[in-house]
């Protein structure tokens, strides 16, 4: 893990295999963690889906399944916990570094926020022929899939639910 500007990543950009970062105005500040509550809370049908989809074919490859996002809300996190799938390596009221770490990839997200900004920043490594084919995908979706988490935040903050 490196720190890169005021996120964190697996290696320096021009080291990793996908790279994406996507910034979302806040009316008022947000802790990282009160920002992942608000994404994951009570997952689309469609990423129970997708995530189903996922697992089956990639456990046909030896790729542990991860079972997607679960809507469970955390009221405080440490190092070594689980967020979902996802383990905590960083945690601090403006950053929240996550991990998920198997045979065909390396994935790191980090949600930071500073003052009214709350940034979500994915970083990969790819492991293999599996995991390449894996990102071609997954590299769209995850684009996808992040805007639409941050156009839930903005609307469940606009109606005050946070």
């Amino acid at each position: 893990m490196i720190l890169h500007g005021d996120t964190h990543l697996l290696r320096p950009p021009e080291e990793l295999d996908y790279h994406d970062t996507r910034v979302l105005a806040l009316p008022h500040p947000l802790t990282a963690l009160e920002a992942w509550n608000l994404m994951v809370a009570e997952p689309l049908p469609v990423m129970r889906t997708a995530f189903a989809l996922r697992d089956a074919i990639s456990a046909r490859f030896g790729v542990k399944r991860i079972g997607g996002f679960s809507g469970r809300q955390a009221q405080t996190v440490q190092v070594g916990d689980r967020l979902d799938f996802f383990l905590v390596e960083h945690v601090s009221d403006e950053a929240l570094v996550l991990t998920e770490r198997d045979r065909h990839l390396d994935v790191m997200t980090t949600i930071t926020t500073s003052g009214a900004r709350l940034t979500v920043t994915s970083s990969v490594v790819t492991h293999n022929l599996f995991g390449r084919a894996y990102m071609l995908p997954v590299g769209f979706a995850h684009k996808v899939i992040v805007n639409a988490l941050l156009r839930r935040v903005a609307r469940r903050l606009r109606a005050g639910s946070a």
